[in-house]
């Protein structure tokens, strides 16, 4: 298995996260859990472009300090929302003969559906543990709405949804 961390960076882990206290805790502690027990844990960075403020150089662009990287890990960048699009990451991930990807981040409507989509349809067992992927209020819906609709309706039959406590037992197994 890999507990692959999406684009925790400086400019979106923010407290008008839906569930700002509890997301960053369950990932902190999935992230510390995965170390542990010698479960990879694999990044990847957003890279919006030049003048977006979230682009290498930018502050925004940084691995937020709570889930920096150690220096062993993997940290890939991508251009676009699927973390596939990063010819790297997707290459790595082709060589994987363990097909479990535990997936965690953000945005939930953006770059984790996008990454959820694209792991399904390459044939990885897609795991999504509670509380454990955020975004914030959009004109069209609030951040509890969206994080509700993707984890209890659009990826109902692409991943095993599961508790934080059964994704805990996952990694120390």
């Amino acid at each position: 298995m890999i507990l692959l961390v999406v684009d925790m960076q400086d400019g979106l882990v923010d407290e008008e996260l839906y569930a700002f206290d509890t997301f960053m805790d369950r990932t902190v502690r999935l992230i510390e859990a995965a170390r542990k027990n010698h479960v990879e844990v694999v990044f990847v960075q957003h890279d919006a472009g030049p003048g977006s403020g979230l682009t290498a150089g930018d502050s925004a662009f940084e691995i937020a300090g709570q889930v920096r990287p150690l220096p062993e890990e993997k940290v890939f960048v991508k251009t676009i929302n699927s973390c596939f699009g990063s010819k790297d990451f997707r290459e790595y991930m082709e060589k994987q003969e363990d097909r479990r990807l535990m997936i965690i981040g953000l945005q939930t409507n953006y770059c984790i559906d996008c990454t959820v989509k694209s792991a399904f349809e390459r044939g990885f067992e897609v795991i999504i543990p509670e509380g454990t992927n955020s975004t914030f209020d959009n004109d069209y819906m609030t951040g509890e709405t969206a994080v509700r609709y993707y984890n209890e309706d659009v990826w109902e039959e692409l991943v095993d949804a599961v508790t934080f406590e059964e994704a805990m037992d996952m990694l120390r197994q």
